[in-house]
């Protein structure tokens, strides 16, 4: 069998948000490098740093020396301006066929991408999401309030918005360009309320969408909170969908 050319295969672009990441960064690269290595695709990593104080974007520059500048892309920005906006800038250097978003936490292992590939190609899906809360997958390192707080947004927001998916809240997902494309350009959040959005929007769009199972591990360097605010801002963006859409 004659071997299919690198040009000829579909590039995958990885969209990083990060805000103090200088620890977490070289891992979730190195880990990403050597996920797209085992399944002999192009890859793109372009990592979004909002002005972290602690020399992410010094690791950053590191890091496109020790990959090289094919593959490692920094597109920093003032300041935190918000995930919504953070997605929107990075897209516009992507050059894949295909994006990947993510934390930069370590909360998303990269082993999951392969699975998320592998079922898209199966019927040509417009998303496969990542989903903590279906067989086979699961969440550690949060406390009993955390995942009370996560499974009810998650339930209310099913019960409201009727998303046909299990995890709105999640943040590890693959997108055809074009669609993710389209559908941030509708969606309006910027905050917590942003990925909820984005899945309310494409399901209305009539986007076809998989899941896969994954399993989601608590932050492994830095702080990971849940302000009450937030909450509260998520349940006014349920109902402000419920209205517009």
């Amino acid at each position: 069998m004659t071997p299919v050319a690198t040009s000829e295969l579909p590039k995958y672009s990885v969209l990083l948000p990060t805000y103090n990441e200088r620890r977490n960064l070289p891992i979730i690269t190195y880990l990403l490098h050597e996920s797209f290595t085992s399944l002999a695709v192009p890859w793109e990593l372009i990592i979004v740093d909002d002005a972290s104080p602690d020399d992410t974007q010094t690791v950053a520059k590191q890091l496109i020396k020790a990959y090289g500048s094919e593959h490692i892309l920094l597109k920093p920005r003032a300041g935190k301006l918000g995930l919504g906006t953070a997605y929107r800038h990075g897209l516009q250097f992507a050059t894949g066929s295909f994006v990947i978003i993510m934390d930069a936490d370590l909360s998303h292992h990269p082993k999951f991408i392969k699975d998320m590939i592998r079922v898209q190609k199966q019927a040509d899906y417009d998303i496969v999401t990542g989903t903590r809360y279906i067989k086979n997958a699961g969440v550690y390192g949060w406390d009993l309030k955390r995942k009370l707080v996560s499974r009810g947004a998650n339930l209310v927001s099913a019960t409201v918005l009727r998303p046909n998916v299990s995890d709105v809240t999640g943040s590890f997902r693959l997108y055809k360009k074009d669609i993710l494309q389209q559908v941030i350009e509708k969606t309006e959040s910027k905050g917590y309320t942003f990925q909820m959005e984005m899945m309310v929007r494409a399901r209305v769009m009539g986007c076809r969408i998989a899941e896969v199972p994954i399993t989601f591990v608590d932050r492994v360097y830095g702080d990971s909170k849940l302000e009450s605010s937030e909450v509260a801002e998520y349940a006014l963006g349920v109902l402000s969908l419920w209205l517009k859409v």
